[in-house]
């Protein structure tokens, strides 16, 4: 599809310097390019902050499931997982599920505190910051301020994790350093 673009763009280009040094900008302007050219361009943007910030509401949804599976779903078959609560490193769906069926007992339920959304290209981002986990153990909840990263990658249409850290603060709540 680059090539068609390219080739599109390129004889566009060369049709408005043959018309001569009058021709108007409007001859090669991403307007005057055929649809599918403009379609190729648009589907090639880079995501929003916002639509990368939906990517945790879409998790955070997924482990409202209860279902290990789901959650799973949201990662690349070669994710690698460093969770807040197990020492494992995780590097396969199998280690991942296994993770979610132990921490989806706790009935997690998180909220972003702290977010900083950094979009590399059109198919990488990167979403770290601090949420708070809200879980519940024995009838009696309790809160986990974590530090994440989330690592997406666009693959096959899709948004995945590749790469998910999150560890406990390791201060107590307003310690200051």
């Amino acid at each position: 599809m680059r090539r068609t673009v390219r080739i599109a763009t390129i004889a566009a280009l060369g049709a408005a310097l043959l018309a001569g040094a009058g021709a108007s900008a409007a001859a090669y302007s991403p307007a005057a390019q055929p649809a599918t050219v403009r379609q190729a361009a648009t589907h090639h943007a880079k995501p929003s902050p916002q639509a990368i910030a939906n990517l945790f509401r879409q998790w955070n949804a997924a482990l409202a499931t209860g279902d290990p599976r789901k959650v799973a779903d949201r990662y690349a078959p070669d994710a690698v997982l460093l969770p807040t609560v197990s020492n494992k490193v995780r590097t396969d769906r199998a280690g991942i599920v296994d993770y979610f069926t132990h921490f989806l007992q706790n009935k997690p339920q998180g909220v972003i505190k702290e977010a900083h959304i950094n979009v590399l290209d059109r198919t990488t981002a990167i979403d770290t910051g601090v949420y708070v986990f809200t879980l519940t153990q024995n009838g009696k909840q309790r809160q986990v301020e974590a530090r994440y990263t989330f690592v997406y990658e666009l693959r096959g249409g899709k948004w995945l994790i590749v790469n998910h850290h999150s560890s406990a603060m390791p201060e107590p709540p307003g310690a200051t350093h």
